[in-house]
């Protein structure tokens, strides 16, 4: 299996989501299904049932953090420059269609966040951006069709 690139950043917000998962979410889980056994016939005890569900979603989440975290590899973005789209760049595109102008954040998919305008290289979009320049033309073939952009600027930060 390959590595995924990711950020010193995006690195650290999975290492202290994984503490916290680890430290407050699964002792005070534990606490709960003790609780609940409390309460007597485990069989049609709700709160029981909920807190093994919440159990087994917690350590889905941790199993799923130590992959990510295992096939990670932090790079360094401190030579990044503007003249190409690579990861760790941040770059305004113009919709050739609408017109509309949106502006993404390059990096690995397990820092992938459209809230914040951060898509994975790994993406439609995101793949078809990389190693271009300002002025290109770009067409992705998203789930939602093909889409075509003109790249407006590229920027570190």
């Amino acid at each position: 299996m390959s590595k995924f690139p990711i950020t010193r950043a995006g690195f650290e917000r999975l290492k202290n989501e994984l503490a916290h998962l680890k430290k407050v979410e699964v002792p005070a889980n534990i606490k709960d299904i003790e609780e609940a056994r409390g309460h007597g016939d485990l069989s049609e005890n709700a709160e029981y049932a909920a807190a093994k569900e919440r159990q087994s979603f917690i350590q889905g989440k941790v199993q799923e953090i130590e992959n990510n975290l295992a096939n990670s590899t932090i790079v360094d973005l401190k030579d990044l420059t503007d003249e190409m789209v690579v990861f760790g760049s941040t770059v305004t595109i113009e919709d050739a269609n609408t017109g509309e102008v949106t502006r993404y954040k390059l990096v690995g998919p397990f820092e992938s966040d459209m809230s914040q305008n951060h898509i994975s290289i790994t993406s439609p979009i995101g793949k078809a951006l990389l190693r271009k320049e300002v002025g290109d033309e770009v067409r992705a073939t998203t789930p939602g069709g093909i889409r075509e952009f003109e790249i407006v600027d590229i920027s570190v930060e």
